[in-house]
């Protein structure tokens, strides 16, 4: 049988940050990229291909789990064309976030912007297919949405700006009503299947243990429970939205317990380190920081439940999303 017949969704199409992008930005003059070693050296070919890891991420493996390609290729990636695209397509652009200003900050793709190549690939698509099987790719494609991030250990924490405008809960409320605007957005363009992706426990991200001061090197539990809060109101959207649009269904992802299980009982899953990185000493590099020279980047990342001080290994990254698949599976089959 070919993977189109058994697979329960016709395509897997991706909006976010550096969590799913796997390679647009390779096409910015931007500081947020990472086309370049030690990055995808356990991806197959050992390619650096713009992924913020050091192999796949978990939309390459939600793609495999349900029968479709094992890579999920970047929309702006001039090697692939809607033939690609027609089973599976990234719009991602890391370094974005849910409010338009943290795009600005690295000069990458910012949601709205994600949405006209969104735009752009429907007609590609339907000169590809024509417009009734290209209608039925979009409305039955599940949609990967993970982003949120940035807003707030990119943008919020290091800015005056959003501070100056915002305490962190209306900050969150203003992201929540973002998020209600894209998912609006999108619906409005035929999706109708969503996996929305909640935040991880970002305060411990090695970079946050690092930054962490009051507390050198554990987790930044204030900056986890923004993280908490902020998933609590997301899932409240997510009831809103499914009451409100109709045939909508949206599945939200608990990153935050996942990664959390990972950091807290690393042995369990076979890792060795859970509080530092793979690349270089693993307490501050990412992206341009984690290059070919960059010193004491470890050997085998499959013992690090991250691979860059931002970023989980590929095997954090198959772990998790072998605990997502069966929950997708039976909202989208």
């Amino acid at each position: 049988i070919s993977s189109k017949a058994i697979a329960a969704v016709p395509a897997i199409i991706v909006f976010g940050d550096s969590s799913i992008d796997s390679g647009n930005n390779n096409y910015l003059p931007t500081l947020a990229k990472c086309n370049f070693e030690p990055y995808g050296r356990d991806f197959p070919g050992g390619t650096p291909t713009g992924r913020f890891c050091n192999g796949r991420l978990p939309p390459d493996f939600v793609s495999e789990g349900f029968g479709l390609k094992p890579i999920i290729p970047a929309y702006l990636d001039p090697t692939f064309s809607i033939s690609d695209f027609a089973t599976g397509v990234c719009f991602g652009s890391s370094g974005s976030g849910y409010d338009n200003s943290t795009a600005a900050i690295l000069k990458v793709f910012p949601l709205w912007k994600q949405v006209v190549f969104f735009k752009d690939y429907q007609t590609k698509l339907r000169a590809y297919l024509g417009d009734e099987k290209a209608n039925e790719v979009i409305s039955e494609a599940l949609y990967i949405i993970s982003v949120g991030t940035n807003d707030f250990l990119i943008n919020y924490y290091n800015f005056p700006q959003r501070r100056a405008q915002f305490t962190i809960p209306k900050y969150e409320d203003f992201l929540i009503s973002n998020a209600e605007d894209f998912i609006r957005k999108i619906y409005s363009l035929g999706a109708r299947k969503l996996s929305l992706t909640g935040l991880p426990p970002m305060g411990c991200l090695p970079l946050q243990r690092t930054l962490n001061l009051k507390n050198p090197h554990s987790c930044s539990e204030e900056r986890n429970k923004v993280a908490l809060k902020f998933n609590e109101k997301l899932k409240l959207l997510v009831v809103k939205l499914m009451i409100e649009l109709p045939g909508l269904e949206v599945l939200y992802t608990d990153v935050y317990e996942l990664l959390s299980q990972l950091i807290t009982q690393p042995s369990q899953y076979g890792f060795e380190v859970a509080e530092a990185a793979c690349c270089g000493t693993g307490l501050f590099e990412t992206g341009i920081l984690c290059n070919r020279l960059t010193p004491y980047t470890c050997l085998d990342a499959d013992k690090y439940v991250f691979w860059d001080a931002f970023h989980p290994s590929e095997r954090a990254n198959k772990i998790m999303s072998d605990e997502m698949l069966p929950s997708l599976k039976l909202a989208f089959q």
